[in-house]
C-alpha cells in the first residue's frame, strides 16, 4: 500500500478501503488518520508497506519524506542518518522504500529499506553527479508547444518566442490577463508533446482551487503553497521544488518548471526577511 497513492484518493474511497482492512470506527477519523490507520492494518495484516516522498534533511542528518505539499504533517516518513550518508541522499530526492509504523515513543513511519531513488537503483544512486558540477549551455533543441488546433496561444509562442531546452523565461503582463491560462497551455503542450520531459509545475501564493483545477488539468508533478500558508512555508516549497529540480537533472533527465508566480515568491521572501530596524 502506498502512502502517496492513499492521500490521492478522496474520503468515501478511503472509508470503503479502511473497512476491508478492519479499521474500527473509521468515520469518527479525519483524512490523515485514517490513512495511518489503514497503513497500520496493512503492516500487520503483510508485514510491510511502501512509502514514497520527497526527501527533505534535516540539519541533525536525519530527513523526512514529504508528501502532495511538501509541507511537514503527521504522515511523513522518517529516514535516519546512516541511510542518508549509505546511499548519499540529497535535499529533493524522491525516495520509495518499505517501511514500518512507528513504536510506542516515536511520531512517524519509518524507511527500513529504501527500493528506489529518483526511479533508479539505491546502489547507483551515488555515482550521480552533483548538480554544481555540471556544465550549462545554451538553448539548441527547440520545444514544440504546438498541440491542439483550437490552441492559438502556443502557436503564437512558437511563433514570437519560441522555447528551447536549457532557457528561462518570464511573462509579464497585467492583472487578469490571462497569465495562469498560458501556462496551462504551455504544460499542457509539453506534456503531450515530450513524454521524456519531466513536468514539474510550482504554485506560489495562488489561492486552492487554483490548485486543484491545475492538478486536474496538468499531466505533471504540481506542487504547491497556498496563500492562507504562511510566508516561511511559502519560501520552503519553493526551494523543495527546486531542489527537486536539480535532483532529476542529475538523474540524467530534462525538467520543465513552471513558476506561478514570482512576484508573490519575491513577496514572501520579503515578508519572511528579519526587519533591519530602520
Amino acid at each position: 500500500m502506498n502512502i502517496s497513492e492513499l492521500q490521492g484518493k478522496p474520503k468515501t474511497e478511503l472509508l470503503t478501503l479502511a473497512k476491508e482492512k478492519g479499521v474500527t470506527k473509521a468515520e469518527s477519523l479525519d483524512q490523515q488518520d485514517l490513512i495511518l490507520q489503514m497503513l497500520k492494518s496493512e503492516v500487520e495484516q503483510e508485514g510491510h508497506v511502501f512509502c514514497q516522498g520527497v526527501l527533505e534533511t534535516m540539519s541533525d542528518g536525519y530527513g523526512f519524506l514529504r508528501q502532495d505539499t511538501m509541507l511537514p504533517n503527521h504522515a511523513d516518513v522518517y529516514i535516519s542518518p546512516s541511510q542518508i550518508r549509505r546511499f548519499g541522499l540529497r535535499n529533493g530526492d524522491m525516495v520509495v522504500g518499505q517501511g514500518r509504523p512507528p513504536k510506542s515513543n516515536e511520531k512517524y513511519f519509518s524507511i527500513l529499506q529504501i527500493l528506489a531513488i529518483n526511479d533508479i537503483d539505491p546502489e547507483k544512486s551515488r555515482e550521480r553527479p552533483h548538480f554544481g558540477s555540471l556544465t550549462p549551455t545554451f538553448p539548441d533543441r527547440i520545444i514544440n508547444l504546438e498541440h491542439s488546433p483550437g490552441e492559438l496561444s502556443t502557436r503564437l509562442l512558437n511563433m514570437i518566442a519560441p522555447i528551447g531546452r536549457g532557457q528561462r523565461g518570464m511573462i509579464v503582463s497585467p492583472p487578469k490577463a490571462g497569465k495562469t491560462m498560458l501556462l496551462k497551455a504551455i504544460a499542457s503542450a509539453t506534456a503531450t508533446n515530450y513524454s521524456d520531459v519531466h513536468l514539474l509545475v510550482c504554485l506560489i501564493g495562488e489561492r486552492p482551487e487554483e490548485v486543484t483545477d491545475m492538478k486536474r488539468s496538468v499531466k505533471g508533478e504540481v506542487i504547491s503553497a497556498t496563500f492562507d500558508e504562511p510566508v516561511e512555508n511559502q519560501t520552503r516549497v519553493a526551494e523543495l521544488a527546486l531542489e527537486r529540480a536539480k535532483r532529476i537533472v542529475e538523474s540524467g533527465k530534462d525538467v520543465f518548471i513552471l513558476l506561478d508566480g514570482i512576484t508573490r515568491l519575491t513577496r514572501a521572501y520579503n515578508l519572511a526577511m528579519p526587519s533591519s530596524g530602520r
